[in-house]
């Protein structure tokens, strides 16, 4: 919910955004019992809450595929930084869920990773008439213990915002 209020101190528009969540730990115990593909699925087709980082973000799941994710976002002015543009940690956020969560899609039931690493190139700056972006996370490779993943964030006309690449460890049951 966003509203709008005029402070009449200062001739200042100021906003108000409230957002709220499910309990993180349901998805968190499901993912131990499901293997990543069908866990990713779950949360896409909202059938096990979504964290609560997607509903601060304002990012949404779209796909999840064996390797391959979708993630979509319609920038903000909530997500704007000082000086009025889209703050570039929305697009690092974006990027880094797609790439772990194609990581997710590859593991099985019980395991998980971590971003080790995160390496992102900014293209073009958003603002809140941008329109969606989405962003593709994909395994670039996934061993047993590193995987290693790339994803871009574009708009509907196929513009490139950002690029990223990522290393995540595999967090395996017992290791």
């Amino acid at each position: 919910m966003n509203e709008l209020k005029q402070n009449t101190t200062h001739s200042i528009q100021s906003r108000t955004r409230t957002f709220t969540w499910e309990d993180p730990m349901i998805g968190a115990k499901k993912a131990m019992t499901m293997d990543g593909l069908d866990y990713l699925r779950s949360i896409v087709d909202e059938e096990i809450p979504l964290p609560p980082i997607s509903n601060l973000m304002n990012i949404k799941g779209v796909s999840a595929n064996p390797g391959e994710t979708i993630f979509e976002v319609t920038p903000e002015e909530y997500h704007y930084n000082p000086i009025g543009m889209v703050h570039g940690g929305l697009m690092a956020t974006l990027m880094d869920s797609a790439m772990g969560c194609a990581v997710q899609t590859k593991l099985p039931a019980g395991t998980g990773y971590s971003t080790v690493d995160l390496q992102v190139t900014y293209i073009k700056s958003a603002n809140k008439n941008t329109g969606v972006l989405t962003c593709i996370g994909r395994v670039l490779h996934l061993g047993g213990k590193i995987a290693t993943t790339y994803a871009d964030v574009r708009d509907s006309g196929g513009n490139l915002y950002a690029h990223a690449t990522s290393t995540c460890i595999i967090l395996r049951p017992g290791k």
